[in-house]
């Protein structure tokens, strides 16, 4: 999405909320609703962080301004969904990450606030399920593993950003046994995503896959073979574009194994992805580099 397109949209908007006649101001919020769902690489490929995170939070709140009213409007619910996660992780809780050595207190605070943003995109998501599938939310919260059956390929999105959002939350509440009974429902969403359409955005599944095999322990069935096996189907689907895939192994079975050398490898691997060009992963590939630039700093204490 354009950001400049955002400040006319978000004008259009409230010139419509002053217009008198219902037709104008529901055209109008449908256009903005639409196009600010539609897909767009602008932010993806930019090589600027800060700027993205500065206009990211802009085009949320936008977004959340035109679902007051159009609630069951998929596309803004999925756009929610995958953005409040993105900005989340990217732009919050890594903050935390970096500054914990420093300032305890503020990186717990910075925590609390991720966590409520992972819960703002897990709401999105849910009624964005709810939209496609009428009854699903009291099913999936009953049997998850037999709702998930209810879905389809057209909710891979959905359920890939609900996935993501539950289990970087359930990772910020480790202390709360309510947030950790729904370590299971991660599982009944992802693999049913895997087998919708094993191959989605490049291999971004199998990268999820990574984390959660290589982050559970074998007692809760994770399986650090497993997660070898998806980092090698990520890589072969991304073509070794995506610098995360890396980071999640490093950051999970390599430090889980207390394998050193193969931490420092896989980091040193996302630190040669690159990142001159523009492209849908340019983003994301800069922020995981920062990522493993900083573990490779704090490796000290990762392995005895």
């Amino acid at each position: 999405m354009k950001f400049f397109g955002i400040h006319i949209f978000v004008t259009l908007l409230f010139l419509s909320l002053l217009t008198s006649g219902c037709s104008i101001r529901s055209m109008v919020i449908n256009s903005a609703a639409d196009a600010l769902s539609a897909s767009g690489t602008s932010f993806a490929a930019d090589d600027d962080p800060e700027l993205i995170r500065d206009a990211t939070a802009f085009s949320l709140k936008t977004v959340e301004i035109l679902l007051e009213e159009r609630p069951e409007h998929a596309g803004l619910l999925l756009t929610a969904a995958k953005g409040f996660t993105q900005y989340s992780y990217g732009f919050v809780q890594q903050d935390a990450d970096f500054i914990e050595e420093e300032d305890f207190d503020e990186a717990l605070r910075i925590r609390k606030r991720a966590s409520k943003l992972y819960s703002r995109s897990i709401g999105y998501s849910r009624r964005g399920l709810e939209v496609h599938h009428n009854g699903f939310l009291e099913a999936f919260d009953t049997n998850s593993d037999s709702a998930v059956a209810m879905l389809d390929k057209k909710d891979v999105a959905l359920i890939y950003w609900y996935a993501a959002a539950l289990g970087l939350n359930i990772g910020l509440s480790k202390d709360d046994p309510m947030e950790i009974a729904k370590l299971p429902q991660v599982g009944s969403l992802i693999h049913r995503a895997l087998e919708l359409d094993p191959t989605w955005d490049r291999g971004a599944l199998y990268e999820f896959m990574v984390s959660y095999e290589g982050a559970l322990p074998e007692s809760m069935g994770g399986s650090p073979e497993k997660a070898s096996e998806y980092l090698l189907l990520a890589i072969e689907l991304s073509n070794g574009e995506r610098a995360g895939s890396y980071v999640a192994y490093a950051e999970t079975v390599c430090v889980m194994r207390q394998d050193r050398d193969a931490f420092v490898e896989n980091l040193n691997k996302a630190l040669a992805v690159s990142v001159a060009e523009p492209s849908a992963d340019r983003l994301a590939n800069i922020i995981n580099q920062n990522r493993a630039a900083w573990l490779l700093e704090t490796i000290d204490d990762l392995f005895f």
